[in-house]
């Protein structure tokens, strides 16, 4: 049987020739996060050499290939025409330290209340090697992260960091909420502070001078001009979840792992999705002594707390009044289940609603006048992806109400595409069920609640 399988698997090296390259890679990679799993103190050497062809190809594979160009201008497919010379080259650069990060263009989407988010783009040359080297770098560090991270992990994302502090809520006995907010926490990465944490597990200055190329990497503005950034890495960069993570792990999740919790008289808890986190605590006293800290020991990492968004509520099933808060787009708050026992409550914020329905309608005025298989093949896209990040238990009313509101302004909208009236409900009713637009449910099942 072995002999079979091993004679399978030469049998497709030999047809397949980068197949023993994905193999070789896949192999080195996790051989990284074993060794990091079983030395929590081991700095690994010789990183800067795996940024190879066969690991380049892989991180392009892993690129989203519809994201913006950077300054050079060249896309996903104008690199695609010539993949193989140009990861060659790339490699070829690396090798022989003539590497240069390019600078990052930057652009602002709207972040509601209107305000502006600022998000950097680095060229795709540069997205490759990056991709690259957080292949490398998660290797390593997912073997560290605590299992209260979930922002940018694998196989951990925001509904489960949802369901996880919605069961310790309602089971773990606490009593507070501590609510923050870390101001521009991108903007701010201290670049001294991150390679200090970074060089506690990588002991290879060449590798250490890659990232430095690409946090010292300048930012093209869209008035032209070119700032040369002393701290932070650019959000919507490939590399900068994996350093986001990497800063906050020593500042914050290790500190309250292990010092916060030691010096609490009750329980204490928290929940963190890149920059977006709250703690729980069972006693007032231990939730107000983090609330005096948590500001200086952000400071010595040159972070700082947004005042206005940080606070203490109380936030236990017993309290006369009942307060909620905010997490990764849901309300969370105490109430009554059917049967007239404490739970706690989750539903899609008034916040987010809104601002979902504004932008949706912002999309109808935009689309109205493409074709009508067009403008229902994105619709379905659009409340497919709504139903599977909202489609928690409990959260169905605030489904329903945004698929109601959907219904009515598309319709609004489809007959404003003259100035005669193009459609009647009727008609539109029947176009909604022709399309198959999808209903709102909810996606979550008891199971998938079990098994986070």
């Amino acid at each position: 049987m072995g002999k079979g399988l091993a004679g399978i698997c030469s049998f497709q090296r030999k047809h397949n020739p980068n197949m023993e390259g994905r193999e070789t890679m896949q192999t080195s990679l996790k051989a990284i996060a074993e060794k990091a799993k079983r030395f929590s103190k081991y700095r690994f050497q010789d990183l800067y050499g795996m940024l190879n062809v066969n690991l380049l190809t892989e991180a392009w594979k892993k690129l989203n290939k519809k994201s913006a160009p950077g300054v050079d201008g060249t896309n996903a497919d104008d690199y695609a025409k010539n993949l193989e010379s140009n990861i060659q080259q790339v490699v070829d650069e690396l090798k022989n330290k003539r590497y240069h990060a390019k600078q990052v263009k930057r652009v602002y989407i709207p972040k509601g209340e209107g305000k502006l988010r600022p998000l950097g783009l680095p060229s795709t040359v540069d997205k490759v090697v990056q991709r690259a080297a957080a292949d490398i770098l998660e290797a390593i560090y997912e073997q560290d992260f605590l299992p209260n991270s979930y922002g940018y992990r694998s196989n951990r994302g925001p509904q489960m960091a949802v369901i996880d502090l919605t069961k310790e809520l309602q089971y773990g006995g606490y009593n507070y909420i501590v609510e923050a907010d870390i101001r521009a926490f991108f903007d701010n990465i201290d670049h001294e502070w991150l390679i200090k944490m970074l060089e506690q597990r990588i002991d290879d200055q060449a590798f250490i001078r890659l990232i430095r190329k690409w946090l010292k990497a300048g930012i093209l503005e869209q008035d032209g001009k070119i700032l040369h950034p002393i701290t932070g890495s650019p959000q919507g960069g490939v590399i900068s979840p994996i350093f986001a993570n990497v800063c906050l792990h020593h500042a914050l999740d290790l500190w309250f792992e292990k010092v916060v919790k030691r010096h609490c008289e009750g329980k204490a808890y928290m929940c963190r999705f890149a920059d977006d986190f709250v703690c729980a605590f069972q006693y007032k006293r231990d939730a107000e002594r983090f609330y005096e800290v948590l500001g200086k020991r952000l400071n010595k990492f040159s972070l700082e707390l947004a005042p206005e968004k940080t606070r203490i509520i109380e936030f236990g099933p017993y309290q006369k009044e009942r307060d909620s808060f905010e997490f990764l787009g849901f309300e969370f708050r105490w109430g009554k289940s059917r049967k007239g026992k404490n739970v706690v409550k989750r539903r899609t914020s008034r916040k987010k609603l809104r601002k979902s329905v504004v932008n949706f309608t912002e999309w109808c005025k935009r689309a109205r006048n493409n074709r009508l298989r067009e403008i229902f093949h994105q619709l379905n896209s659009k409340l497919r992806g709504y139903r599977n990040y909202y489609g928690l238990i409990g959260n169905s009313a605030s489904l329903g109400q945004f698929y109601y509101q959907a219904r009515r302004i598309l319709f609004k909208w489809l007959n404003r595409r003259s100035q005669r009236r193009s459609i009647d409900w009727e008609e539109f009713i029947k176009l909604w069920q022709r399309y198959q637009v999808p209903r709102p449910c909810i996606i979550q099942s008891r199971q998938m609640e079990l098994s986070y």
